[in-house]
């Protein structure tokens, strides 16, 4: 993980005067049953789309707060990154789109028992949302949805 001082000076700039909204309290939720037994859903926010979906907006002003679906049998190697944000290095994720969409150590949890399964429909969004007004009001909403409709009890969270 990057620390401030690793990034360009004006990202510096930009994230000592950003101003960070505070969520208080956290709205986790303890699990209600073993992990042997939960479904498990994957919400990434490295801005994966899988081919002849559009690709995740990089120029829109604020971040794009819109999300895409990916499959539960997508091939992990087909992601396609769009991740707007240079202040973080892409190789790896380039190498290994398991590092940002982690679909097959999800898929061995479930094979060794671990995990009761996983669901057909994952999600990923535009990490790098400076105005995530809109990502809040409009579209978290749909994919809260996407997890009630896919039975979810654990949404493994992968911040990028």
């Amino acid at each position: 993980m990057s620390e401030l001082k690793d990034l360009s000076l004006k990202d510096q700039i930009f994230m000592r005067a950003y101003k960070w909204r505070r969520i208080d309290p956290v709205p986790w939720t303890p699990l209600k049953k073993p992990l042997a037994e939960s479904r498990l859903g994957i919400v990434s926010s490295a801005g994966l789309s899988v081919p002849g979906q559009e690709p995740f907006n990089t120029k829109t002003k604020g971040g794009d707060p819109t999300f895409r679906e990916i499959p539960g049998g997508t091939n992990v190697t087909e992601l396609q990154e769009n991740h707007r944000s240079q202040s973080w290095d892409h190789r790896g994720v380039a190498q290994d789109k398991n590092l940002a969409f982690p679909i097959d150590r999800a898929r061995e949890l479930v094979q060794s028992g671990r995990v009761g399964s996983l669901c057909d429909r994952h999600v990923s969004v535009m990490g790098s949302i400076t105005a995530p007004g809109r990502f809040v009001r409009d579209y978290v909403p749909q994919i809260a949805e996407i997890l009630v409709q896919e039975e979810v009890d654990v949404a493994l969270l992968v911040p990028v």
